[in-house]
């Protein structure tokens, strides 16, 4: 029986032309932007994500709603206090927030675990500390782009409020000053929200915990104020006011409320507090450091969560 012998490859001939180029790598000649360009880079893309844009249609869809829903009562009471030529806007700028906290609340408990909680399940935040990006860089980026996210969701329509109150020719003087509290007040609420929804969703990859996270703390603790609120007013009118002053004290304990009791005390809004008793100055003094204090708790609490995600 005949063996088949194995083919082998024939020797290159003298005047073969194969060849074996060593193309190599050409190293990056280019401009290096460094740091601040990589932040300012993840804070425009996280802001540009918090309403869906780069995104797909559906990803659109809740902010954007959120947003026109923030806009539309706005709208309508400007164009009754223009129809019925009325002296005053029915709401001020600075209790408009505090009326639309549910759908505050919700863009946060929606926006909040999209933003961090996707780095955290897909194992990313490593990757973006890769580059020429640290901790804080992270941090600062996407508590800055939730930050500002907010702030354009309740700013908006403030602006709608003033630009239809100077339409409708009331006092510019009044309506400016108003318009700037509102402003103000709108600021610290955006910060504030903003930290204590990133810390949340930061402590779970999973968007939809961090979601039904976000929405407990700030409904949960607006309620239960709430109620020990008109607790303490039912007993204050039954001992001839001796307990309202609890009233304010118990504000301390919902982010909401802060906010109320803040701008009641600094900027002579009405407060949404039982009876209408809102804190003094003295007492504002208190919600002024506790709103900073939460925004810088907020803050250092990330800066330690991700130390610990980027090993």
């Amino acid at each position: 029986m005949a063996v088949e012998q194995p083919t082998r490859t024939p020797a290159p001939q003298p005047g073969d032309q194969t060849r074996i180029h060593n193309i190599g790598y050409r190293s990056y000649d280019g401009p290096r932007l460094g740091r601040s360009y990589a932040t300012r880079s993840l804070y425009s893309q996280s802001l540009r994500g918090a309403y869906g844009l780069g995104r797909s249609v559906k990803s659109k869809v809740l902010p954007m709603l959120l947003f026109v829903v923030m806009c539309v009562p706005a709208a309508i009471m400007v164009a009754v206090a223009v129809a019925t030529k009325a002296k005053d806007l029915p709401v001020d700028y600075t209790r408009y927030a505090i009326i639309m906290q549910a759908v505050i609340s919700l863009y946060v408990a929606s926006q909040a675990p999209q933003s961090v909680s996707r780095d955290l399940r897909f194992k990313t935040v490593p990757l973006y500390f890769s580059r020429p990006i640290e901790t804080a860089d992270y941090v600062r980026a996407k508590f800055a782009a939730l930050a500002s996210a907010l702030f354009i969701l309740t700013a908006a329509p403030l602006l709608v409020l003033y630009v239809g109150a100077l339409l409708a020719k009331l006092d510019f003087a009044d309506q400016t000053k108003g318009f700037a509290q509102g402003l103000v007040s709108v600021a610290l609420l955006s910060l504030l929200f903003a930290g204590i929804g990133l810390v949340i969703a930061s402590v779970t990859p999973r968007r939809g915990f961090g979601i039904a996270a976000v929405i407990a703390v700030m409904t949960i603790s607006y309620g239960a104020v709430s109620t020990l609120q008109a607790i303490a007013h039912a007993q204050s009118l039954g001992d001839d006011g001796g307990s309202s002053g609890a009233i304010a004290w118990i504000g301390l304990f919902s982010p909401v409320s802060l906010i109320d009791g803040l701008q009641s005390a600094f900027f002579g809004a009405t407060s949404t507090f039982p009876g209408g008793n809102g804190p003094g100055t003295g007492e504002g003094v208190v919600y002024a450091v506790a709103v900073l204090g939460l925004i810088a708790a907020a803050y250092g609490l990330l800066l330690r969560r991700y130390k610990k995600v980027g090993l």
